[in-house]
């Protein structure tokens, strides 16, 4: 059964495991297709998931629009939570971009991919250094009061920069990589839900994968794989990580369960985390990635926090596309 719930300070009542669609854009997450991504989102619905994350920079947009194919009316019904902040040229190159122009050019353009006409979730996807954020905030504000804009979020934000733009507008989420083995972004996630009356997003709780078991090897992705260029498979990081998830196996095992649906329960259980962000490429993923109806014991619990307690290895996501 899956669990929900409401995002602080908004009327978004979400489901604890989202479905992340950056592999739905059909870019940098190996062999896939728009036939099993839409298979893929539609069973999702079927188990309850009703928090749909994307952006308008995976797959240069086909991720939004395969979105809406899948969804189809029930769009209207779910919560889609796109993001902006990562533009690209006509030859592909992206670059950070939350300028005021940009919103309204990126805002404009995810509307129109997901056929609606309000975004309910819109999330600046990361800052680019140079736009002061009052002027990001600002732009969205205007379009929030416009009615295309229901709640703002925010990812990938330091903890300084999250402070200041919450003081500027009511930011219902911010979005970060957390996980067993990548806990840097916990005292953020923390701080947000007990001083800035936010909640917490967590994406790459399975590390991208690492948390499913089967890679017994360090794997060889291609190049055009994400995972080539991020620390969770890299060297003396992937045979650190790889002991955390035999232990995992083992605790597992005691469950009837997977190491990843460990994984995902053991963020879920961080109260500080509103949703589990798991990336999904096809029908077998999502069923074993929503199964959340159980529980830790607290001396697993404390075993797992230990496992990943020294050091942390992951690295955040790159500027996707």
């Amino acid at each position: 059964m899956m669990e929900y719930r409401t995002l602080a300070a908004s009327d978004l009542k979400v489901s604890r495991v989202g479905f992340g669609s950056w592999a739905v854009g059909g870019y940098g997450w190996g062999h896939g297709g728009d036939r099993e991504s839409i298979a893929a989102v539609r069973a999702a619905l079927d188990l309850g998931v009703n928090l749909f994350d994307t952006a308008d920079i995976y797959g240069l947009g086909h991720s939004e629009e395969i979105l809406a194919e899948a969804l189809g009316e029930r769009r209207k019904d779910v919560v889609i939570a796109t993001k902006f902040g990562v533009k690209w040229d006509a030859l592909g190159r992206t670059s950070l971009d939350v300028s005021p122009r940009r919103v309204l050019e990126a805002l404009e353009g995810s509307l129109r991919r997901i056929r609606l006409d309000a975004i309910p979730l819109y999330q600046i996807h990361w800052p680019d250094g140079t736009t002061p954020i009052e002027e990001t905030l600002g732009a969205l504000a205007r379009c929030q009061e416009a009615g295309k804009v229901r709640w703002i979020g925010c990812c990938n934000f330091p903890a300084d920069l999250l402070r200041a733009a919450r003081a500027i507008a009511p930011i219902v989420s911010i979005q970060v990589p957390y996980n067993i083995v990548d806990r840097r972004a916990a005292a953020t996630l923390l701080e947000a839900v007990r001083e800035l009356n936010m909640d917490g997003l967590a994406y790459s709780p399975l590390a991208q994968g690492l948390f499913s078991g089967k890679y017994e090897t360090q794997p060889g992705f291609t190049s055009d794989d994400v995972r080539s260029r991020t620390a969770y498979f890299h060297e003396r990081a992937f045979e650190r990580n790889r002991v955390v998830v035999e232990r995992l196996k083992e605790i597992a095992a005691a469950y009837g369960r997977t190491p990843a649906q460990v994984a995902i329960r053991w963020v879920l259980d961080n109260p500080a985390v509103a949703c589990a962000l798991v990336g999904i490429k096809t029908v077998a993923q999502l069923i074993e990635n929503t199964q959340i109806d159980w529980s830790l014991s607290p001396a697993d619990r404390t075993l797992i926090d230990a496992l990943g307690a020294a050091e942390t290895w992951g690295e955040p996501e790159e500027v996707p596309r």
